[in-house]
């Protein structure tokens, strides 16, 4: 009795491990497909600057083009519609709070973007992908950030823009054309995102 007992301890034990592993497998799986993790080789990430085959069949505006219109309720209760920005540059970036390049992007916004454009005729526009208000909130009080973001919980928004890939960036100039998109994060990138949308913002 006390041998079925161990045995059925033992049974109950490696059927946890079995089910977390599956668990850390679907995460894991979930991550690479969805986002691009922090620590992946910049080679291996699909890159629009790079001219990345894959990254290039998921992104469905591209540079030159109109950006789609669209109204994208606020964190602060208020709602943007973007043709209602025309005559300003808008950064629109689509991230979400489970993605960790997304993350590290969002880290740098207020210092190397908010600060630096203050006072121009600037608006950077995050929109957060398929996540509900309250998960945007939380993450928002966690970080400490001020800046208010866009709710896409069903991704209608980003559904015009791509199918696949977070974070992704497109900066629209006055005219309300896109003239850059970027996907994944990493320092160079981000770098020559800020110098694109200077030199956006110079042009009249």
């Amino acid at each position: 009795m006390a041998r079925k007992k161990a045995n059925n301890g033992l049974l109950a034990i490696l059927a946890g491990l079995i089910v977390l592993v599956c668990l850390g497998m679907w995460y894991a799986g979930k991550v690479e497909k969805e986002g691009i993790a922090a620590q992946q080789p910049r080679s291996e990430a699909p890159s629009a600057t790079e001219e990345s085959d894959d990254a290039a069949s998921t992104t469905r505006v591209k540079s030159g083009e109109t950006a789609p219109d669209f109204t994208v309720a606020m964190t602060g209760g208020d709602s943007i519609r973007l043709s209602d920005l025309r005559g300003k540059v808008v950064l629109l970036n689509f991230w979400a709070t489970w993605c960790p390049p997304c993350r590290m992007e969002l880290s740098r916004v207020q210092e190397d973007i908010l600060d630096r454009f203050a006072g121009q005729e600037f608006v950077f526009l995050p929109v957060s992908r398929g996540e509900k208000p309250e998960e945007v909130e939380a993450f928002r009080q966690e970080n400490g950030y001020t800046f208010p973001m866009g709710l896409d919980p069903r991704k209608t928004v980003y559904d015009l823009y791509a199918t696949n890939y977070i974070p992704r960036n497109f900066l629209i100039d006055r005219e309300g054309r896109v003239v850059k998109t970027s996907v994944g994060y990493d320092e160079a990138e981000f770098s020559a995102l800020i110098e694109a949308v200077e030199q956006a913002i110079q042009q009249r």
